[in-house]
């Protein structure tokens, strides 16, 4: 699909629970004026597939399926409608979460059974038949509902693309891995404050710091990371509410700007979109706003806006940044039932 000036219409991806009643996963363009999403199709073969990624040529998509067989699948994308590239391919473990592509494979954080898989891809995009290796996290946190064992809730690569990063929420850690002979291994692991219970990380563009977002406490870990020697340190924890919450905030998405003046984060239980300004090894809460809907599930930055998928109430939501203070306004929504992320083309 192309624009009125013949130019082909950039393309996001929208994942969802479809034991919720969500559509799975949806093929959306995107207007380079305001950001909205408009669907141009859609398919639902795959059960929840509620996280995506993307090949770095666009080419092929790739969805976990987040449920206790656990699965990954790939999808061809080159048209309207993203088409099934081969069947899905068990992770061997339950609940995956998160994907990403590392090092000639795509990985999977598998929440359920607090494991991270490695599936080999071929040159074509598609997926090998099955996975070529799984690391087992192990430990827990004093949290005596979440953290009676290891739940990995994220995967993905460092800048650098030398290792990847997992994040447990079930051990309050984060592991630095590898992968020796197509398996996870593990070559360092970054112990944080117990009970904070991590959920996600985004890398700061200088390549030198990282931020986790603590799901058990409305916090964000401030790191220094060192690619050459994969060694992620803690600096400073800082809140991502302005007091303390009633219940239990549940904080999920974390993005950051391309420019490294700012981190946003979501919050379900307050249903709220934060904004931190980045200071020299640290960060400094400026603004929250509502999120748009209910239970913001994760959050996206394409561009210069913001985008949060928000599962309960079934929606998209975009927000225009404000250049000056990052602080987002909300101008537009698309509902998605039991939507779960947002992801981009390449420009």
């Amino acid at each position: 699909m192309t624009d009125g000036g013949g130019r082909r219409q950039r393309r996001a991806y929208i994942g969802s629970f479809t034991a919720a009643g969500g559509p799975g996963i949806l093929t959306a363009t995107v207007a380079p004026d305001n950001g909205a999403l408009t669907v141009v199709s859609g398919t639902d073969g795959l059960a929840d597939p509620s996280y995506l990624a993307l090949a770095p040529d666009g080419d092929t998509l790739y969805a976990v399926s987040e449920t206790a067989e656990g699965a990954v699948a790939a999808y061809r994308v080159n048209g309207d409608r993203p088409e099934p590239a081969g069947r899905p391919v068990s992770v061997g473990g339950d609940g995956p979460t998160h994907l990403s592509l590392y090092a000639g494979h795509v990985l999977t954080a598998n929440y359920g059974s607090g494991t991270v898989t490695a599936v080999p891809v071929r040159p074509d995009g598609t997926l090998a038949r099955s996975a070529s290796g799984i690391l087992r996290h192990t430990g827990s946190g004093p949290h005596a509902q979440r953290q009676q064992g290891p739940h990995a809730h994220q995967v993905l690569p460092d800048p650098s693309g030398r290792w990847a990063v997992s994040v447990d929420l079930g051990t309050d850690s984060v592991r630095v891995c590898t992968l020796a002979d197509g398996a996870p291994a593990v070559h360092r692991e970054t112990a944080l404050r117990p009970g904070s219970g991590p959920r996600h990380l985004a890398f700061h563009p200088d390549g030198a710091h990282a931020y986790v977002l603590n799901e058990l406490a409305p916090t964000v870990t401030v790191c220094h990371w060192d690619a050459a020697d994969g060694l992620l340190k803690p600096l400073t924890e800082v809140p991502v509410l302005p007091g303390a919450p009633a219940g239990d905030a549940y904080p999920s998405g974390i993005a950051v700007s391309s420019d490294g003046r700012f981190v946003w984060t979501a919050t379900r239980g307050e249903d709220v979109l934060s904004v931190l300004e980045v200071e020299p090894d640290g960060l400094r809460l400026s603004a929250t706003v509502p999120c748009g809907g209910h239970w913001p599930r994760d959050i996206t930055v394409s561009d210069c806006f913001l985008y949060t998928a928000n599962e309960r109430s079934g929606d998209v939501t975009w927000f225009a940044l404000d250049p000056a203070t990052g602080t987002p306004r909300r101008t537009g929504s698309l509902a998605v039932p039991a939507a779960s992320c947002v992801i981009f083309a390449p420009a």
